[in-house]
């Protein structure tokens, strides 16, 4: 047998009472029905906002984690990165003092001296075409054969 039938008598029993009893009495179930709305209302918006926050403390722990461990390969790369470049420095350094001591060593007569201020060549030291010893090294447009001067194999 199917519940619709009593469903049916109730409402109608419900819709009737609810017509018969006074205004006082209606006003008082309204009231109360409010109250009860908005406990139900806040009890719900609480539970929500408790795993709202649950939920971010989650994830603000999760990302805590995710940065210290990321903070942890980067300060680890880092310290490699300065190892290498201490070392690279440190080879420098000794390259250097080498550099030094084969520059200061006066025991080695095998050096060169450097060249001074002095030993640059000013403009007077150039030599033009009035320096040349002899006349026959430079030609003038006279002295220039031309293709009539040129003997050819025949003749």
């Amino acid at each position: 047998m199917s519940d619709k039938p009593v469903k049916k008598v109730v409402r109608k029993a419900v819709i009737k009472a609810i017509e018969k009893t006074p205004d006082s009495i209606k006003e008082k179930v309204k009231e109360e029905a409010k109250e009860k709305a908005k406990e139900k209302m806040t009890s719900e918006l609480q539970s929500k906002a408790n795993e709202a926050s649950e939920k971010l403390a989650d994830a603000k722990d999760r990302n805590a984690d995710k940065v210290h461990e990321k903070a942890e390969k980067a300060q680890d790369k880092v310290q490699d990165v300065l190892l290498s470049v201490r070392e690279k420095l440190a080879k420098i350094k000794e390259a250097g003092e080498e550099f030094q001591e084969k520059i200061s060593s006066s025991d080695n007569k095998d050096t060169k001296k450097l060249k001074g201020v002095q030993n640059i060549k000013g403009v007077n030291n150039i030599k033009s075409y009035k320096d040349v010893k002899s006349s026959t090294e430079i030609k003038s447009s006279m002295d220039i054969k031309s293709s009539k001067d040129i003997k050819t194999l025949g003749s």
